[in-house]
Formats: C-alpha cells, sequence, structure tokens
C-alpha cells in the first residue's frame, strides 16, 4: 500500500490541524485539487478533536470556511448515534486485537466514563465511520501521534494500521510525508518506531 496524492494531503492536513499549523490548513486548502476538498477531507477534520480537542478541530473549521470551505456535505455523512458502541467495539479489537482487554481496563483505571467514551465516541462515532477506510484513519494516528511526541500511543497506532491493512512502507510514507511538521527528535524516534513495530504479525 502507497499513499495516494490525496491521502499525502490528508495527512498533511490532519498534522497541521493537531499542531494547529493553520498556515498550513490554509495552504492545503488553496492548493486543493479540483474534486476537493471533498467527503475524506471532511471525514479527516471530524476526526481532530479525538486527538487534538474541540479548539483546535473549530479553528480549523474557521479557515477553512476563510478559504472557500470543505465542499458539499452528502446527506449519507450524517451518521447520528446508530450503532456507534458496536461498532467501536469492533474496531477497538480489530486495532488493540490480543492487547484490548488490556488497553479496556487501562483506560477504566483512569475513569471508567472515560473509556466508555473512548470506545463508544472516539472509536465508534468518529473512527468507524465511512468515508475512510480505518487504515487510512490509523495513518491519520500516526501522523496525529507524530508530531505530539506521543510514543506509547504511537506505536499502538502503527500496529493498528497495519492490523487494518497498511503496509509498513505506508507508515514510512506517512512520516515523510509530516516530516517537517514535526520537530527532528520526534520525527526519527516515529522512523524506529514505525521499523519496530510496523511490521506485519
Amino acid at each position: 500500500m502507497s499513499l495516494t496524492d490525496l491521502e499525502r494531503r490528508l495527512v498533511r492536513l490532519f498534522a497541521a490541524c493537531v499542531l494547529g499549523r493553520f498556515d498550513e490548513v490554509a495552504r492545503l486548502r488553496r492548493a486543493a485539487p479540483a474534486g476537493e476538498p471533498n467527503r475524506a477531507w471532511r471525514e479527516t477534520l471530524l476526526q481532530v478533536h479525538v486527538f487534538a480537542g474541540f479548539p483546535r478541530q473549530v479553528e480549523a473549521y474557521g479557515v477553512l470556511a476563510a478559504e472557500g470551505g470543505l465542499g458539499e456535505l452528502g446527506s449519507d455523512e450524517i451518521l447520528g448515534e446508530r450503532d456507534q458502541h458496536a461498532r467501536g467495539r469492533a474496531l477497538f479489537e480489530r486495532i488493540y486485537r490480543n492487547d484490548a482487554d488490556k488497553v479496556r481496563s487501562f483506560l477504566v483505571a483512569g475513569h471508567p466514563d472515560f473509556a466508555d467514551w473512548i470506545e463508544g465516541h472516539a472509536y465508534g462515532r468518529i473512527l468507524a465511520r465511512p468515508g475512510l477506510e480505518p487504515a487510512q484513519r490509523e495513518l491519520l494516528a500516526v501522523a496525529a501521534l507524530t508530531v505530539l511526541g506521543q510514543e506509547r500511543q504511537l506505536a499502538s497506532h502503527v500496529r493498528g494500521a497495519v492490523r487494518c491493512g497498511a503496509t509498513q512502507g505506508a507508515v514510512l510514507l506517512t512520516l515523510e510525508t509530516i516530516a517537517d511538521l514535526a520537530t527532528p527528535e520526534r520525527a526519527e524516534t516515529a522512523r524506529t518506531i514505525a521499523a519496530h513495530f510496523g511490521a506485519r504479525e
């Protein structure tokens, strides 16, 4: 699996939103080719608050609106809360496999409601949405966790990307695509993590 030009744009867009690099968000919107922004852009934006909070997502919407918006919303993009817990649990299990119970227990120990939010909202309502494949969403997570320097979670989501169908090469291309947005130390650490955890199990 390599990355398409669109996937590279989405990876950069996501990392820039997460970091608050709204100059880059605006540049990407101005440079968008015909047919974009499309649903993939809108799905990418919906995922921002999971990694960077609502303020960054709200600001990104404002910047993108000023540069021409995100295109027409399709009626099939409004999902509500149908089956979110079942979708979330299935994706959580796919990403964490044998470690799913251990990760869930860790989250519950922090606070049971937080664990429920993670599985029901982050995984069920956001990350399991149609519009982007799970592997694509996991590569966005890899980009965000790299620029944020969240090494333990990065290792989990490198494994998750591979478990969802991405290749180690696609993970490394993701890191290459956002290398200039990360500090050199974080970029190098991410490459080491990808080399170690990105092999197929």
